[in-house]
């Protein structure tokens, strides 16, 4: 299956958090998306593994991404080497995606940092014929994205990219809110300790972010995309949004 659009983070939820409203634009519009989670999220303080990958399953539904899957990796010890790399470099190949959209270069939590350079490091190595990977048994053909942007997580980094999600926000919001054993849920019993992400107030701070961004480009909402080579475009016309009635 080839992608248009590949998602790929460390934790389950980081897409949510970060590009859902871009993901659901583009499902929409007929293009065929996917994610992949590079760990199970294992070392979070609330919930577990097998909770996580099921929350992870509904949140695609909602997206209506064609594929959601899982690399495996440890949370909190993978590292950014060669036996990474070559680990996710055959899924780079089987999908073949356009587009990347990977974990923020740098922010709070130190996984993100590290995932966002594995990421972007394995998707140029993934162009480099003498690199030779399989899949299921079969030798793959060297692939290159077009096109690799980070998101923006915890930290308030300037866009280099500025995509409007007004009007798919409310099912990013329905995305993130399937992670019921992570995120704020004044329905749920638990005993399980408070964390960072778990209040009402960081799931305010998600809308306030979107709102700011959204701002900047004259719409409600709006994912922030940051990329290391300058995008080009054929001509500023490109750069012109529709106009509201």
């Amino acid at each position: 299956m080839k992608l248009d659009i590949l998602a790929i983070a460390v934790h389950p939820d980081d897409i949510e958090l970060g590009v859902a409203g871009i993901l659901i634009k583009h499902a929409r519009q007929g293009q065929k998306v996917g994610i992949l989670d590079l760990t199970q999220g294992e070392l979070g303080t609330r919930g577990s593994a097998a909770l996580r990958l099921l929350e992870a399953q509904e949140a695609a539904k909602v997206m209506g991404v064609c594929v959601r899957e899982n690399a495996g990796m440890r949370d909190g010890f993978f590292q950014n080497d060669e036996a990474h790399q070559l680990r996710l470099i055959p899924y780079i190949r089987h999908w073949q995606p356009n587009i990347v959209l990977a974990n923020a270069l740098e922010d709070r939590h130190p996984d993100h940092g590290r995932a966002g350079r594995l990421i972007s490091d394995a998707c140029f190595l993934a162009g480099l014929r003498k690199i030779e990977t399989s899949y299921e048994g079969k030798a793959q053909q060297a692939w290159r994205p077009k096109r690799v942007f980070h998101m923006i997580q915890d930290r308030q980094l300037r866009p280099a990219v500025i995509v409007d999600i007004s009007e798919v926000f409310d099912e990013k919001i329905k995305a993130i809110q399937c992670y019921k054993s992570q995120f704020f849920n004044p329905d749920a019993a638990t005993d399980e300790p408070a964390t960072y992400i778990s209040s009402q107030g960081f799931l305010d701070q998600i809308k306030y972010r979107d709102a700011l961004l959204g701002k900047q480009i004259g719409t409600q909402y709006a994912e922030g995309l940051l990329c290391e080579n300058i995008p080009g475009i054929k001509d500023l016309n490109a750069l012109l949004l529709p106009e509201t009635p």
